[in-house]
């Protein structure tokens, strides 16, 4: 295991200004802003950025690091660089850390590597916890709906999670509104912690608003943290001018793709003018846009540069909306 080191003080004025939100009607809050390990914690991301990433997150009062089995590139490969960082820089902080982590897509070959059945999910979590370093995880998510197996054994699966100590609480990802309830039935009869749900949810994306998962969320009392809000960096001034040689288009095409950014080009320019009227850039609009809803509890911010936590922070200036201003969003968004 490593080594803790010295080299790394926590602000002492870092819970001053980040807002807390309680998750449904559980006990935990989280950070608004949590930061996502899924881009720029792989093997592919200098250590030092990692590492400032990592430190300007915690020195600003997100206490929240989210990750998955698969995150990498490389699957596992961000799971072992947040293990690192948590025992070198953050052993003495881990109690006022909230680590997730989550199993669903595929780990490694054969029959059981992938899915929802009980042996996968176990197995990966306890894989996860070994490459975090870590002897539980304080949410432990199914990452995915499996549509072969019993819903009862994926739930199951959770359920061993926390009553064997290795996860704090339990919750899901991708599912929509009548899985959810399924789910949630099952988990509140064996009396299991299952506090959140994780969606993807932004300005320009709205799933979640028409298959239910938002409106049963909240009606259940769980929480609701979305990833991608800001539409993998659309509802940024990114791309307002166009493609930049420097982008996630052109140097990583996995996620966003040229095509994309030309069919909303005129949408974002549309939403950045309202974010200008408002006084905020866009991307701190869009993080608004979505905290001002009682039903999300934190949005998922990745970063590859400190300035940008910073920056996605900054949101928390102005979380009101007037009506109209969530009229005119909604008919640009939605067009």
């Amino acid at each position: 295991m490593f080594e803790p080191t010295n080299d790394y003080s926590p602000a002492t004025d870092r819970y001053d200004t980040m807002l807390y939100k309680r998750c449904g009607k559980s006990g935990l809050k989280l950070p608004a802003i949590s930061l996502g390990f899924w881009h720029n914690f792989g093997d592919i991301t200098p250590w030092e950025q990692m590492k400032s990433l990592a430190f300007t997150a915690f020195d600003h009062g997100i206490t929240h690091f989210d990750l998955a089995n698969n995150y990498g590139p490389e699957p596992g490969a961000a799971e072992r660089n947040a293990g690192r960082l948590i025992h070198r820089y953050f052993a003495a902080h881990r109690d006022e850390l909230v680590v997730s982590t989550k199993a669903g897509y595929e780990m490694w070959a054969g029959p059981y590597g992938d899915w929802g059945s009980r042996k996968y999910l176990l197995a990966s979590l306890d894989q996860s916890l070994t490459r975090l370093g870590l002897d539980y995880v304080d949410i432990f998510y199914h990452h995915r709906p499996d549509p072969e197996t019993p819903l009862e054994e994926t739930m199951g699966a959770l359920a061993q999670a926390v009553t064997s100590g290795k996860a704090l609480y339990v919750g899901l990802s991708n599912y929509d509104g009548p899985h959810l309830e399924r789910a949630a039935a099952i988990l509140d009869e064996m009396h299991v912690p299952f506090i959140i749900n994780q969606n993807k949810y932004n300005i320009l994306d709205r799933t979640v608003e028409v298959n239910g998962l938002k409106e049963t969320a909240k009606r259940l009392g769980k929480g609701l943290i979305t990833f991608c809000p800001l539409a993998q960096g659309l509802l940024t001034d990114r791309y307002l001018d166009g493609i930049p040689a420097d982008s996630r288009v052109v140097h990583d095409p996995r996620f966003l793709h040229k095509e994309d950014v030309e069919r909303v080009h005129g949408k974002i320019v549309a939403l950045n003018e309202i974010a200008q009227q408002r006084g905020q850039t866009l991307a701190e609009m869009s993080l608004a846009w979505l905290l001002h809803d009682d039903a999300v509890t934190s949005v998922l911010a990745g970063a590859s540069k400190p300035q940008q936590i910073i920056d996605n922070i900054g949101a928390l200036k102005n979380l009101e909306f007037s009506d109209e201003e969530l009229r005119r969003i909604d008919e640009i968004a939605l067009q």
